[in-house]
């Protein structure tokens, strides 16, 4: 039987890549102070609609939506609503500011299946809450230009934008009806929807007739306030000041109504065209709008199944977590029982050890523990029964000792830790 259209399974073989990949994003989550956040992986279907926005694909197309005893529920199509709905019932917000958290698992959202975008998928995300200082913004994005360089991926892009305020996006929305009034009845069915209601999303469709058209479209980015612009031209002096390159890309205002000021993406080229592995910005109003008190806020997410994609294809080396300090080969019942205390007494030790459960010769065991990759190897036979003297063998270097039964562990431990 097969997998349901759009999910896959993670095999032993792969899982290890996973464990190092989610291993290097809690190191630097550490780093910077970052706590861990888990929320249920289905909410009530109106947080959504009414967090990222009824006019988004999201809501729009892509949610998985059932009805259990009358609840409206929603499987979660991204974390930052999650996040900040707990925030808000948990009163996190009068903790010490910024609060900052982070989330990793699984999202749902129903779209055509294709290379790194799956119906379920893995995603990471940092959000910080409690302040509007323009360097948490670049804090933030220095944060995932340093994941990446630590995981080993090069040739990154970083484009950003700033999305204003409400006082910005009302005088925008006005010269954007204006300026495509004339040709609203050549935009796609999308597009005609967001006419109304959000026009600035007409900036983000992917259509090429709507790009063509909205070329000459009145850029949020020249009718920002005061406020908005001196916070983006902030943003943009930290970056420089922490050598980090950008592009200024004023089509850019990403596929979430809750985004303010600033917005950004990071993309890589490895597998042809631009791919966007990271993208984010900030949601000033998006507490205040479920329910909390008004509390600033800017976060990211990172799809990890693109991120592994993107490794694959810039052949980055992702080291095998799995690993196998001793491998304990025994001939016969008696030296078994032997190898098995040795086994249980060198695991509780915090040791990683494997022996024979298949009855097989030395020399099948030997390849088992070749293919281990295991460090040493105890040997016990009809001989070393007799003398009561087991031979403990260097796998890279090849060589050997005898050593006495009641040694045997305080030695492995000697040559291992």
């Amino acid at each position: 039987m097969n997998a349901p259209r759009g999910t896959y399974d993670v095999l032993p073989t792969e899982t290890s890549k996973w464990q190092y990949i989610e291993g290097k994003i809690r190191d630097w989550c550490n780093r910077y102070q970052f706590q861990e956040i888990r929320t249920p992986i289905f909410e009530y279907t109106q947080l959504f609609q009414r967090g990222v926005g009824d006019t988004t694909d999201i809501v729009q197309k892509e949610m998985y939506t059932f009805t259990i005893h009358e609840d409206s529920l929603t499987l979660r199509p991204e974390g930052t609503a999650s996040t900040v709905r707990a925030v808000i019932k948990h009163k996190l917000y009068a903790q010490p500011q910024p609060l900052k958290l982070y989330y990793m698992g699984p999202m749902f959202r129903y779209e055509r299946p294709q290379a790194g975008r799956n119906r379920q998928f893995t995603q990471f995300g940092l959000e910080v809450l409690g302040t509007e200082h323009p360097s948490i913004d670049a804090e933030v994005i220095v944060f995932a230009y340093q994941l990446f360089s630590d995981l080993g991926l090069k040739n990154l892009k970083l484009d950003i934008n700033s999305v204003g305020c409400p006082k910005c996006r009302k005088d925008h929305k006005e010269k954007m009806m204006q300026s495509l009034s004339l040709i609203r009845q050549d935009l796609c069915k999308d597009c005609d929807t967001r006419f109304e209601k959000n026009p600035l999303r007409i900036l983000d469709c992917k259509n090429e007739t709507c790009k063509e058209l909205t070329k000459d479209a009145p850029m949020l980015i020249n009718h920002l306030c005061e406020d908005c612009n001196d916070h983006y031209s902030k943003v943009k002096t930290y970056l420089q000041a922490l050598q980090i390159p950008f592009n200024e890309n004023p089509r850019l205002v990403r596929g979430l109504d809750y985004y303010t000021q600033t917005a950004f993406e990071i993309m890589e080229d490895s597998i042809g065209a631009m791919s966007t592995i990271c993208g984010g910005g900030r949601y000033n109003g998006l507490v205040e709008q479920l329910g909390g008190p008004a509390t600033p806020g800017i976060g990211f997410a990172i799809g990890l199944e693109r991120l592994l994609l993107a490794m694959e294809a810039q052949k980055v080396e992702i080291p095998t977590m799995n690993h196998t300090d001793v491998y304990a080969v025994s001939l016969g019942q008696d030296a078994d029982v032997i190898c098995s205390q040795w086994v249980f007494e060198l695991r509780n030790k915090g040791l990683s050890i494997e022996k024979d459960y298949l009855s097989r010769s030395m020399k099948a065991q030997l390849k088992a523990a070749d293919r281990l990759k295991a460090k040493h190897v105890i040997i016990v036979g009809e001989t070393e029964l007799e003398t009561r003297v087991a031979i403990i063998r260097n796998m890279e270097t090849s060589e050997q000792q005898s050593i006495p039964f009641e040694k045997v562990v305080d030695y492995i431990l000697g040559g291992i830790q």
